[in-house]
Formats: C-alpha cells, structure tokens, sequence
C-alpha cells in the first residue's frame, strides 16, 4: 500500500516492517559498472536492493505502476492488491529485464524536468543543495529519483534522502490519514476518469472510420446499380430497379444520419468526461494546499511552544501531575530531549532517554522499558526495531506505550496529559495520541 502527501507517493510500513540496515550501498554488487563515464546516470537496477522499495512507492503512483506492469504482459497484474503490485515491483527493479527497463522509461518521462535540473549539477554540494530545496519545498519524488541516479551521489548523500523519505512515510501515515485517503480516492477516481475518456475517443474514431467505410460502400454499390440500370432496356426492368435504388438510398439516408447522431453523443461525452477530470484535478490540488497549511501552522505552533516552556511558573499551573512516575522517551531529535525533559520533569516525573536509532542497544532498551511506568516514542524519528523492542516488552509487563505523531513538544505534551488521566481516572474520548495497553 501507498500514500500520497503534496506531490509525495510514499509506501505505508507498518511498525513491525524492518528497516534496511543503514550502511547501504547505493549500488549492486553485480552492477558495479567499471569505467562508467564521469556524468552517466544510474539505472534503477544497478541501485541497491534496499532503495528500491522506496523508489517505487515514493516516485509512482499506484495507477502508474499497474499500466506498467500490464504493459509487460505479466500474469495475474489485473488481480493483485496494491501491495502485492508494490512487492512485484520491487523485486523486478533489480534485474536488468523488460519490466526493469519499463520502470526507468516511465520514472526518467514522470520526472524529466527535475532530473534535468538535477544534472545540472557537477558536485555533490551542489546536489545536496537541490535536495534539501525539493524537500523544503514538499517536492521529493522527482528529486529522490533525480539524487539517486545521478553519477555524483554519494553513499552518504543516499543514505540521507533514504532516512527522510522513510520518515516522511511515518509523519504521512500517523498524521493525514484522511487527507490521504480522500487524495487515495481522488486520484483512482482521476485515473478510472482518464481511462474512460480515452476508451470514448477510440470509440468515437472508430465509428467515424465505420461511418466513412460505409458510406464509400454504398456510394459504390449505388453507382454499380444505376450503371446496371442504364444499361438494362425494357421499361418494366427499368422501373423496377428505379425502386429498388431508392429504397437502397433510404436506407443509406437512415443508417448516415444514424451514424451522425452517434458521433455527436460520443463528442458530447468526451467533453463531459474532460469537465469531469479537471474538477478533481482541481480538487485534489486544494486538498495538497490545505494540508500544507495546516503542516505550517503545526511547525509555527511547535516554535511558539519552544519559546514559551523555559517560562517556568507560567506553565506550572497547567501541568499533569505525574508525581513519583518514570517515564521513558524513545528515538526523537537531539535538540529537543532538553525540552522534553524539561516538560515531563515539572509534571514530577523521572525522565529517561533512549535514542531509539539504527544503533539501538535492544538489551537496555528492554532494561528501561521495564522500569518505565509510561513509554512515548514518535513515530516520525524512531527505527522499527526499537518500536518492536517496545510493544514486545510493554505487552510482556503490562507497561502503557504511547505512539506520538511527533517528534515536538506538543505531542509530548498532550500524551503526558493523556498518560495523567489513565493514572488518575478513565481516559476521555478524543484523545490524540494513540496509546497501547498489554492486557
């Protein structure tokens, strides 16, 4: 399965999915080229294997990767799920065969101006720029495909657009849930609107062809039959025939002006159809630019919420009470666990910290989910493993565990507020953390 977020197609990974180890190469073993020209693009099966998942999911859509795969002939493609789709595309992109190839033409024409733009560029600075531009910008899936095929990438450069492509599957997914379901709905609907246009218009032009064979037909078999009749004497041939060449020209008259009105109800619904496909363009696009917004003003709103929690006393009033309990926060962003253990430590509680990176140390995470009394980890900056860890050990000794949609200072605080009422008394309805409870 996969989500779209503005111009964004990215796979959906559940929490238990393993993360590729991040010492990658961006390139196969097998398909190290030597001697390749200084500028040569990479092709999408010389990229390692653990890119390729990301790749498909991030820089196709759904109904583009299904036309690909019918147009290789493979079995079984008119049947399979989304997902299954994804799976057999991803384990194609590594081998240099007809789908594979099918897969770069179609990747290199969805994204030709940005890798234009991309290779433009002679050094990796200058590429690293033009990525952080595309994701600052909610443009990632033409750079993605743009930065990891040009020559000039490097391991380090790939493994940083891989670590914020996969995040950004995490934030789409705990995040926008509606808004990308309704794009999901909006773009299938786009691509059932295009393909019924374009079966409209081969019907259309194959009535016309019809029609003007018909008529060439007719006008043929008309003229045989008044040449027969000229040259037949005798009035009593002669007017039968007369009779029989009219009723053949009404006839004629009946089956042209049928024709006709065919032709002008399949140009009418060509055009219908046309409206039709623009309105949900429209529409989608509105949805990209109100999810946009709302993006700006949750980061406006995290900024305003670091510059007002150093207050102290102002805050202190509105905090939970979580006197007497530990506390445990897993993965997150350096710059923030000051912050964080600013906020949970004026609630009364023990605040600890695990990293919850590629690295993680599973035996002491174990170790500090078991003295936990609550454990919190965002699910935007955080590897699979050490969310495994946590479920696992949190189910095993009934400890709560709370997947935050961020790594901010608002999610935090809302769950420890959330964290407060379970303590305290049955929790409300309309909670905004997701919170898992063994038992």
């Amino acid at each position: 399965m996969s989500i779209k977020l503005p111009g964004i197609h990215l796979p959906l990974r559940g929490p238990e999915t393993a993360v590729p180890a991040p010492r990658m190469h961006l390139l196969q073993a097998a398909h190290r080229p030597a001697g390749r020209p200084e500028l040569k693009r990479r092709h999408i099966w010389e990229l390692a294997n653990t890119f390729h998942c990301s790749v498909i999911g991030t820089c196709l859509t759904t109904a583009e990767l299904r036309q690909i795969l019918l147009k290789a002939k493979l079995p079984g493609v008119e049947k399979e799920t989304d997902h299954e789709l994804h799976a057999r595309a991803v384990l194609l992109a590594g081998k240099k065969d007809v789908p594979s190839k099918l897969l770069q033409k179609a990747l290199d024409r969805r994204h030709h101006s940005t890798v234009a733009q991309f290779g433009r560029a002679r050094i990796e600075s200058e590429l690293r720029a033009l990525w952080s531009a595309a994701v600052e910008n909610a443009e990632v899936p033409g750079a993605y495909w743009a930065v990891l095929t040009h020559a000039q990438t490097s391991e380090e450069l790939a493994r940083q657009a891989f670590g914020e492509v996969h995040m950004l599957s995490h934030l789409v997914g705990a995040a926008n849930r509606a808004d990308i379901r309704r794009l999901r709905d909006l773009e299938t609907e786009n691509a059932a609107l295009q393909e019924k246009m374009a079966r409209q218009q081969r019907q259309l032009r194959d009535a016309v062809v019809s029609r003007d064979a018909t008529i060439a037909s007719l006008n043929d078999m008309l003229g045989r039959a008044i040449t027969a009749g000229q040259q037949t004497p005798g009035p009593e041939r002669f007017g039968g025939e007369s009779h029989l060449t009219a009723q053949l020209i009404a006839d004629l008259r009946r089956k042209l002006t049928s024709a006709n009105a065919r032709c002008e109800r399949l140009e009418s619904r060509v055009g219908t159809l046309s409206m039709e496909s623009e309105h949900e363009r429209k529409l989608r696009r509105r949805a990209e630019l109100g999810e946009q917004e709302l993006r700006a003003e949750l980061e406006a709103a995290e900024r305003t919420l670091g510059c007002v929690l150093p207050a102290g006393d102002q805050v202190e009033a509105d905090l939970p009470d979580l006197a007497g309990s530990t506390v445990l926060y897993v993965g997150g962003r350096a710059h923030q666990i000051p912050k964080l253990r600013g906020l949970a430590e004026r609630t009364g509680a023990y605040f600890t910290h695990h990293d919850g990176g590629m690295d993680d140390r599973s035996g002491l995470l174990e170790a500090q989910v078991v003295r936990a009394d609550a454990v919190f980890f965002p699910v935007d900056c955080v590897s699979h493993n050490a969310v495994a860890v946590v479920k696992r050990v949190s189910r095993q000794f009934a400890k709560p565990y709370v997947a935050l949609r961020s790594a901010g200072l608002t999610s935090f605080a809302a769950a420890l507020r959330t964290i407060a009422r379970r303590r305290n008394g049955p929790s409300p309805d309309g909670q905004s953390a997701a919170i898992g409870f063994a038992g």
